[in-house]
């Protein structure tokens, strides 16, 4: 039986976040989708993700993203702390990797179809 997916956090515009709700469409899982620019994860759901991903911050983050460069995170991120990423992501969505959903049990960041369907599955 599949999870039932509470929040799925994505960019309209990103062609990454389009197919992850074609796949959650196509498999008839139940999802809010939430803009992650205008509403970005809380703290506490950056923290269960970090959780789930090991505790890597790095795996949360956008790094491609033009915020990211614009306010030269590659040089600053070491200086911050874990406390202190999770406040900046919380603020700009623009920052976290997505899509990024949050489950029942489940908490997944970027898509990649089979780890989708091994969490999911």
């Amino acid at each position: 039986m599949l999870v039932p997916v509470k929040i799925v956090y994505v960019y309209q515009k990103c062609s990454t976040c389009r197919d992850a709700l074609k796949w959650l469409a196509a498999r008839g899982i139940e999802h809010e989708i939430r803009a992650i620019r205008e509403t970005p994860p809380t703290v506490d759901e950056l923290r269960a993700a970090l959780d789930a991903s090991g505790g890597e911050l790095k795996r949360l983050i956008n790094t491609s993203g033009n915020d990211y460069r614009a306010l030269g995170l590659k040089d600053k991120l070491p200086g911050l702390t874990e406390a202190e990423v999770l406040v900046l992501l919380s603020q700009n969505g623009n920052l976290v990797k997505r899509p990024f959903l949050m489950g029942d049990g489940v908490t997944l960041n970027g898509f990649k179809p089979d780890v989708w369907e091994k969490a999911m599955g």
